[in-house]
């Protein structure tokens, strides 16, 4: 679908400018994901990487990024490193993952709303008298705008689609992830070594949080997005068209009434007011554990 979008486009409109700036931007974006990721994750390792940890003190256990059984015994250094580098990639490859996921979802939105942006576009440089010129051109222009209107929506519905339970899985976890890391970043004020406990936790802890952010920012713009579509209707100049030909602004306007909109499991709507409800949660479920503490 979104292929469909480039093609249709000639190679100097407007429209194509629009869809390759999102592009751009969306590059951009993932590029930084990427990266942020990157850097939280090596810096969560970096401490157990440097370790000078004995194997042969059987009566400690070894210090290692994820906890789990191996088919063999870690007695020398050279297999310790070779698990720790081992696990090291799998930490890379799995917040390189995130990353990816996010970036996608990103994506996709901007797209929808580039297309939004050019449906705009359509309807602000054509106006009302240059539709009323022959009754051929306002059929093939209102078609053309009432397809692409469709075709975003349609397109909207798919990610909503994907990515609903998905989000509503986010919701649940990072609420939970926030908590947990804001009480262990809190916590480490107290102990000797608070600078590299706060640092290993930190970075995750603004992951989590951006993560949270992506998921409801995504919702707020196509939502946005939404509206701008409904009073760019109502602003074309339907008064000075004929009343048969107004009346079919009228199915764009109430079309447009029912917004875009991506929520979490189908009972949440994802939004900035959702991303404020999961950090006033987090920092409730963190009074709790502050006051049991």
């Amino acid at each position: 679908m979104t292929a469909e979008d480039w093609d249709e486009f000639d190679s100097t409109g407007a429209a194509l400018r629009e869809t390759a700036r999102k592009a751009k931007l969306s590059s951009r974006i993932c590029n930084g994901l990427i990266i942020f990721h990157t850097i939280s994750a090596t810096v969560y390792v970096t401490s157990i990487l440097l370790a000078d940890a004995d194997v042969t003190d059987r009566t400690t256990e070894l210090p290692l990024m994820m906890r789990m059984e191996y088919p063999f015994v870690i007695d020398t250094q050279r297999k310790y490193r070779l698990v720790l580098a081992t696990q090291f990639i799998a930490v890379i490859i799995c917040s390189w993952a995130a990353a990816l996921f996010n970036a996608l979802f990103l994506t996709l939105t901007l797209h929808v709303g580039s297309q939004v942006n050019v449906l705009l576009c359509w309807l602000t440089e054509v106006g009302a008298k240059d539709v009323e010129k022959s009754h051929d051109f306002f059929v093939t222009f209102m078609t053309k705008i009432i397809r692409k209107h469709q075709k975003i929506i349609s397109l909207s519905e798919s990610i909503e689609n994907l990515y609903s339970y998905i989000a509503l899985t986010k919701f649940i976890s990072n609420t939970l992830m926030i908590c947990s890391l804001g009480f262990l970043i809190v916590t480490a004020l107290d102990s000797p070594d608070a600078t590299e406990q706060i640092m290993r936790s930190l970075l995750f802890y603004t992951i989590t949080n951006l993560e949270a952010f992506i998921f409801c920012f995504a919702g707020e713009y196509l939502s946005n997005k939404s509206k701008a579509v409904g009073n760019a209707a109502y602003n074309f100049a339907w008064y000075n068209m004929k009343a048969k030909n107004s009346h079919v602004l009228l199915f764009i306007i109430l079309r447009s009434q029912r917004q875009l909109k991506l929520t979490a499991g189908k009972m949440a709507i994802l939004s900035l007011e959702c991303f404020t409800n999961i950090m006033k949660a987090s920092g409730s479920y963190l009074s709790v554990l502050l006051a049991m503490k």
